[in-house]
């Protein structure tokens, strides 16, 4: 039937799908203009239609917003035309005077309409928009279009990210951009996706983060650098994890961790401007973003929840908590030290955070590319932000010492090499690199999937993520 209509107006001199047309407003500008403003045009998709004789009245939809349009016979022209072969999901221009009807609904009255482009599907659902979860994702294009919260969301994210860009570069940060395939899955304790290049004839992965690159600016003389970076981790996926998701990482030369401290505290003091409030809802549960924010140590934290101590502690002890607590980690007895502490940190510390929280105060082996602490070699300088049981911010003092650095791989590749399949490969490239030097400096990542969840009150990622990866239907 839709194709039909199509027919039916290329029969009477229209194309259905139009080249361009000329808008003079978005749709929210001219819902605001005064009645009678004339020449006014805009453009937008049909999401309800509803015709009464000889008018019809039409409600149009953009990223801008929603504004109704009447067509009238004698005021519009070709009415008769339109008033047969209009349907649900087409976009349409239309060009005429701004009025109020007389229930109080700002219109425009059509002197002309154009068909910009004909749906020749119909689009879910005629007032409700797509509400089936997973149809949302595998076909977001048709949850933008029907559904005014999806569109505001990412209306957000967009702002918000436009928005932390201007706020590091006031602070003398650069944007810069790094490679996404690498020869080693550096920068981060995580499983990559592995990929074979067939020009160069060698393996490599995607990134898992951009950290040893980034570092590398420092080395070459940049002193404080950025980057939104898409990673990958070929690891578990659930609500607050997914495979391929973008992070803000950044490093500041001649800085430690707790120029970084505050820093988050102005990063924040800025997303509430955003906000417009300094306190959200996530999951019926009240979350305030006025700082400062409480600091808690891991290791004291862990120990009081769990009832270990965990200085004391050793590898055998933490299994053997695990077990009693009855978390669920994979791989459990081939785990190095550094990832049953992270296990035990995610269930009986991180998950019961609700406010903005610092965590600090890591052991040294959870962090094998952070400076060790001056005064307790066996932690380092580091910090995490946690909100709501999230890790937002992951924070440290940077190890600038190539030969600790070079140790510490080692390490982690012996846990590797025993089974621990989530350890560090070891990076010889990068430590050359900062064998030539690199300043003191502290740097951190945000995963801006998480961060904007949390402010938009979603309970998974891939309802802030435009096009999350599925697997195929069958």
């Amino acid at each position: 039937m839709r194709r039909e209509r199509a027919a039916a107006l290329r029969a009477a001199g229209v194309n259905p799908f139009a080249d361009h047309f000329a808008k003079t407003h978005d749709l929210t500008a001219a819902k605001a203009l005064k009645d009678g403003t004339p020449a006014v045009a805009v453009a937008g998709r049909i999401l309800q239609l509803r015709q009464m004789g000889k008018l019809a009245f039409l409600k149009l939809a953009s990223l801008s917003g929603e504004y109704q349009i009447v067509i009238q016979d004698g005021q519009t022209k070709d009415f008769a035309l339109w008033a047969k072969n209009l349907d649900l999901g087409d976009i349409v221009g239309a060009t005429g005077t701004t009025f109020t009807t007389k229930h109080g609904e700002p219109s425009l009255l059509v002197a002309e309409l154009t068909m910009l482009t004909k749906s020749l599907s119909p689009l879910p659902e005629k007032f409700h928009g797509l509400a089936d979860i997973e149809k949302k994702y595998r076909e977001r294009h048709l949850d933008l279009a029907t559904n005014r919260e999806t569109r505001e969301r990412f209306l957000f994210r967009s702002q918000l990210i436009k928005s932390l860009r201007s706020f590091f570069e006031s602070e003398g940060f650069v944007e810069v951009e790094t490679p996404v395939l690498q020869s080693k899955p550096s920068g981060a304790v995580a499983k990559p996706f592995r990929t074979h290049h067939e020009a160069l004839d060698f393996d490599c992965v995607l990134r898992i983060a951009p950290e040893t690159y980034l570092k590398r600016c420092l080395i070459g003389g940049f002193e404080r650098v950025f980057e939104f970076a898409r990673c990958f981790r070929n690891e578990g996926i659930d609500p607050t994890h997914l495979q391929d998701f973008t992070m803000l990482e950044l490093y500041a030369g001649y800085e430690n961790y707790e120029f970084l401290l505050k820093l988050a505290e102005r990063m924040f003091a800025t997303i509430v401007k955003i906000l417009g409030k300094d306190e959200i809802e996530f999951g019926g549960q009240k979350i305030s973003l006025r700082g400062p924010f409480p600091r808690v140590d891991l290791v004291e934290g862990i120990s009081r929840e769990a009832g270990l101590d965990l200085a004391s502690a050793s590898d055998e002890d933490i299994r053997a908590k695990i077990k009693e607590l009855k978390i669920e980690v994979a791989n459990l007895p081939k785990l190095g030290r550094g990832n049953l502490i992270d296990a035990l940190y995610k269930k009986v510390l991180r998950e019961k955070i609700v406010n903005p929280t610092f965590i600090v105060g890591h052991p040294v082996e959870l962090s094998p590319l952070s400076r060790r602490n001056d005064a307790n070699p066996k932690k380092v300088d580091r910090f995490q932000l946690v909100i709501n049981g999230w890790e937002v911010i992951n924070a440290f003092s940077e190890l600038t010492d190539a030969d600790d650095q070079a140790e510490r791989f080692a390490k982690q590749q012996k846990a590797r090499d025993g089974g621990d399949p989530e350890a560090m490969e070891n990076d010889e490239e990068f430590v050359r690199a900062l064998a030539h030097g690199m300043p003191p400096a502290a740097g951190w990542g945000i995963g801006i999937d998480r961060l904007t969840a949390l402010l938009t009150n979603s309970d998974n990622l891939k309802d802030v993520v435009l096009f999350p990866l599925l697997k195929p239907e069958k």
